[in-house]
Order: structure tokens, then C-alpha cells, then sequence
């Protein structure tokens, strides 16, 4: 009996100390409540101990939490419904973890307090910009001006918004279509300014490539003289001799004519034909004096 009752103190004894020990982990921290009131001190992470018959520890996360939400009515300035999901990031102010408890209760009521919160701010902001502006760069806009609502909203509430981020954005039909072919009709504007350009440049090039071909051509001319001519053509004799090919040159001493040896033939008679020419105007003018004689 003895025995039992000494195993029956120890388990009771064993089940309080486990039962009167709290933990708070390091992404959140603690509050005590005693006798149903909250203790004005927030407990760090770490080992507590109270006592479990009237007193209890209470847990509040101080991590980032991301909430998502699906809006299926935001306004636009222009008076169209946009449907959008949001998630929202924020966390709690560590030191304010007792005021949180006290005005909410518990954690999962604020979480209902910013969703309400985020629908009004979203409604509100999204009233002011064009439906269109939330698939350009005014998307950014638009999410810091819902954050920085909601950071009015909620003020010194404990609650501290980090960003608020739109996401899968479902236009109106209609309006959708004439975004995107808006979009490609400006994109083809910037492919043809593109080509344009790329045309203008080519078209430069040539002008430029033309003057220094022009440039050349003048300088070229006012450099000729005969003196670079007959210098020129001594080094194409000179290349010539030492060619293995078989070449007739014919030349004045000054410039050398150049052709081929099956040529050959039809030169020496286009050299001959002079000459006879030449023979047979003596014979006419000798007749024509011994006719006067005679006379």
C-alpha cells in the first residue's frame, strides 16, 4: 500500500510539473493570464513556469503570415468589376502582443478584422485606376496604395502590413481583347520603327561607303601622271618576264600592249596594211607628172 501510494504521489507530482511548464519558441512570443486577466508583460522566447489551477500561457506568432483572398467585385474608375486574388503579408508587433489579445481576443479574430480591412482598402483604391492600369506598371502603385490603407486603417492596432500583392487578375471579356490587341498593334509599331531604323542606318552606310569611294577616285586621278604610268607598266613587264606563260608584248618603248600569241597572225596584218597603202600613192602621183610632161 505504501508502495502505491508513494508511485501515485510521484505520477501526480510528475503530471503538475509537466502541466505548469510552458515553452515559447522562437518565432513567437508569450502572454500570462491569471485569474482570466492578462499580465502586462510579454514573455520572450523560452522555458516558463506557472501554476496550471489559475494561470495559463497564451501564444502569439510574430512571423511574417500570408493570407490569400479571392475578390470577385473590385471597381474600376471607368465603372467595370474586376476580379482579383490578394494575399497580404504582415505580423505582429512583438511588444504590443498583450494590447492584440485584449482588443481581439485572439489571434484568429485579427486575421478576420484584416481580411475586412483588406476588402475595404482594396475596393477603395482600385476605384481611382483605370482597369487596364492593373496589367502595366501601376500595378505596383496600386498594391502600395491598398498597403498604405490599410496601415491607416488598422492604426496603432499592433498589426504591421508588409505588402499587399494582386494576383491572377480576370478582366472583362471585352475589355481584355482590345488590351492585348492594343498591345500587339504596339508592339508591330515598335517592330516597324525597328525595321525603319535598321533601313536609315543601312542606307548611311552605303552614303558613306560611296564618299570614301568617290574620295579614292579623286585622290587616285590627281596622283596620275605619265611617269606613274610608265612605272607601272615597267613592273607589269617586269612580272611578265618572270611569268611562265607564253606572251607577246608589243610595245613603243613607253607602254607595252599585251596579246595573246593565237593574235599573232591577225596583228602582222593589220601592220602590213598600211604599208601597201603607202606604196600606191608614189605609182599615182608619178603617172599624173609624166602625163604633164607629155603635155
Amino acid at each position: 500500500m505504501k508502495n502505491n501510494s508513494v508511485l501515485s504521489i510521484l505520477l501526480i507530482t510528475g503530471l503538475f510539473i509537466l502541466t505548469s511548464c510552458a515553452t515559447v519558441k522562437q518565432d513567437e512570443v508569450g502572454v500570462k493570464r491569471r485569474f482570466g486577466k492578462l499580465v502586462p508583460k510579454v514573455l520572450t522566447p523560452g522555458l516558463y513556469t506557472f501554476n496550471p489551477f489559475f494561470a495559463t500561457v497564451l501564444k502569439v506568432p510574430t512571423r511574417t503570415i500570408n493570407m490569400q483572398i479571392m475578390l470577385e467585385a473590385l471597381p474600376s474608375k471607368e465603372g467595370l468589376t474586376i476580379a482579383s486574388e490578394l494575399a497580404i503579408l504582415y505580423h505582429v508587433k512583438p511588444e504590443q502582443a498583450v494590447k492584440i489579445l485584449a482588443s481581439v481576443g485572439r489571434i484568429s479574430n485579427g486575421e478576420q478584422i484584416i481580411l475586412s480591412v483588406l476588402r475595404s482598402a482594396a475596393a477603395d483604391v482600385t476605384s481611382k485606376f483605370f482597369a487596364k492600369d492593373m496589367h502595366t506598371s501601376e500595378r505596383e502603385n496600386i498594391e502600395k496604395a491598398i498597403a498604405a490603407k490599410m496601415t491607416e486603417i488598422l492604426g496603432d492596432r499592433g498589426f504591421v502590413i508588409e505588402n499587399v500583392l494582386l494576383k491572377s487578375i480576370r478582366l472583362p471579356s471585352g475589355l481584355a481583347k482590345a488590351i492585348e490587341e492594343k498591345l500587339e498593334a504596339e508592339q508591330e509599331a515598335q517592330r516597324m520603327e525597328f525595321v525603319l531604323n535598321k533601313e536609315r542606318r543601312e542606307a548611311e552606310r552605303k552614303r558613306v561607303e560611296a564618299e570614301g569611294v568617290r574620295d579614292a577616285q579623286i585622290i587616285i586621278s590627281e596622283g596620275l601622271n605619265d611617269l606613274l604610268i610608265q612605272y607601272k607598266s615597267l613592273e607589269v613587264m617586269q612580272n611578265l618576264a618572270t611569268s611562265p606563260n607564253a606572251k607577246i608584248i608589243i610595245t613603243d618603248g613607253k607602254t607595252p600592249y599585251l596579246i595573246n600569241p593565237n593574235e599573232q597572225v591577225n596583228t602582222q596584218q593589220r601592220v602590213q596594211t598600211p604599208t601597201s597603202n603607202t606604196t600606191s600613192t608614189p605609182t599615182k602621183a608619178s603617172s599624173n607628172s609624166n602625163r604633164r610632161k607629155t603635155d
